[in-house]
């Protein structure tokens, strides 16, 4: 008997499950798609800088590179014990064994600025002692996810003022939303090495003459939402 009733009820609750799903579906109501783009500046830029005792023949040590190259980053008013840190340390002792030529030392550095003015500086300031081997890694927005969610919020509102501008011809109103789908954000990639070029095309060894207005390609985030509302 128990199963009996057991059996009745898990009916019941299929018949309502498909019920429910049936008068969700034949509600009368508009699907629109809701976009909004933005561009924001980085504000991180991350700076690879390898220091090696073959660019000079092994004349200056890595570690009297390293220490000069952190006396003028100082002088930047960069904070090399945050911002500055060793990515890797490596020698030529494999060649020099299969070789037998000299065994130089490389000491590779991660290094963050937050503008392309400081960046610019850096550049400069980093030729006059000799370090030229350096390039941007990438660049990032502190408050990246922040600004993504923001954009999805803007995407929506797209969307709703879009539905009504469809119905109000129609004499209706939208109501409530009964569905909306997030599809994935898509932000445009930094391309590197024309900043790398545009800054290092400075022939001159003084940090002051270093531009003040160049900038970083923006980033362009994107958001899309499908949302169903309701037709009243």
């Amino acid at each position: 008997m128990k199963k009996i009733i057991f059996s009745f009820m898990l009916m019941i609750s299929y018949v309502f499950a498909i019920a429910q799903s049936k008068n969700f579906i034949d509600q009368p109501n508009i699907e629109v798609t809701g976009k909004y783009d933005t561009l924001i500046t980085p504000n991180e830029i991350y700076l690879k800088i390898i220091i090696s005792e073959k660019d000079n023949r092994g004349k200056v040590s890595v570690e009297q590179q390293e220490k000069n190259m952190i006396e003028v980053l100082k002088k930047l008013d960069i904070n090399t014990e945050k911002d500055l840190s060793v990515s890797d340390m490596s020698s030529n002792f494999k060649f020099y064994v299969l070789k037998k030529t000299d065994i130089f030392t490389s000491k590779e550095y991660s290094l963050k600025v937050k503008d392309a003015k400081i960046l610019s500086r850096v550049f400069v300031a980093l030729e006059a002692i000799g370090i030229s081997n350096t390039s941007i890694e990438k660049v990032a927005h502190s408050d990246f996810d922040a600004i993504v969610l923001e954009a999805k919020s803007k995407a929506v509102e797209n969307a709703k003022q879009k539905a009504w501008i469809l119905v109000k011809p129609l004499n209706q109103s939208i109501g409530n939303a009964i569905h909306i789908t997030d599809y994935e954000n898509n932000y445009m990639p930094y391309r590197a090495d024309a900043m790398v070029l545009k800054v290092r095309g400075l022939n001159t060894a003084s940090e002051e003459a270093a531009p003040a207005n160049i900038d970083f390609e923006k980033i362009k985030i994107s958001a899309s939402v499908n949302v169903t509302f309701i037709l009243k």
